[in-house]
C-alpha cells in the first residue's frame, strides 16, 4: 500500500507541474490548451479524443481535480513499473523540504499535504514512515525511498 501512495505522490507530482504550465494562474486550463498539456506529459491524443474529452468539461474549463481525475489513471497505468531515477528524485525533493537528504515526518505530513491537498491521518503517514525507513533513524534517505518505490 504504502509503495501505490508514493507512485501516486510522484504521479500527482507530474501532474501538478504539468497543470501549471498550462492554468496562468486562474485555477484551471482552457479545453483548447487539454490537448497540448497532454502531449507535453507524453499523450498523443487523437482530434476525436479531443473532441470527446471537451464534451466532457463543461465551461469549456478543466480544474486541477478534474485534470487528476482524467489523467491519473492513465499515468498510473504507465508509472507503476516504469518511474525512473529523474522522476524519483523529483518526487524526494518533494518531500525533502529542508534539503537535507532525509524526509522526516513532518516534512511526509506537509509533502502530502501539499501534493494531495489534504492531510492524511497521523497513523497513515506513520505507517508510510515506518515502511520506508529501513534502518529504524526515523528519516527516510533517498535509498530507503528509492527501495520503497521498487517493492
Amino acid at each position: 500500500m504504502n509503495a501505490c501512495v508514493c507512485v501516486c505522490v510522484c504521479v500527482l507530482y507530474e501532474l501538478r507541474e504539468a497543470f501549471k504550465e498550462f492554468d496562468r494562474n486562474k485555477g484551471y486550463i482552457n479545453c483548447r490548451d487539454l490537448g497540448e498539456c497532454m502531449r507535453t506529459m507524453g499523450y498523443m491524443p487523437t482530434e476525436m479524443e479531443l473532441i470527446e474529452l471537451s464534451q466532457q468539461i463543461s465551461g469549456g474549463k478543466i480544474d486541477f481535480e478534474d485534470f487528476v481525475e482524467l489523467m491519473g489513471p492513465k499515468m498510473l497505468a504507465e508509472t507503476a513499473d516504469m518511474i525512473g531515477v529523474k522522476e524519483l528524485r523529483d518526487a524526494f525533493k518533494e518531500f525533502d523540504s529542508n534539503g537535507d537528504g532525509q524526509i522526516s515526518i513532518t516534512e511526509l505530513r506537509e509533502a502530502m499535504k501539499k501534493l494531495m491537498g489534504e492531510q492524511l491521518n497521523s497513523r497513515d503517514i506513520d505507517d508510510i514512515l515506518c515502511d520506508a525507513d529501513l534502518n529504524g533513524d526515523g528519516l527516510v534517505d533517498f535509498e530507503e525511498f528509492v527501495r520503497m518505490m521498487s517493492r
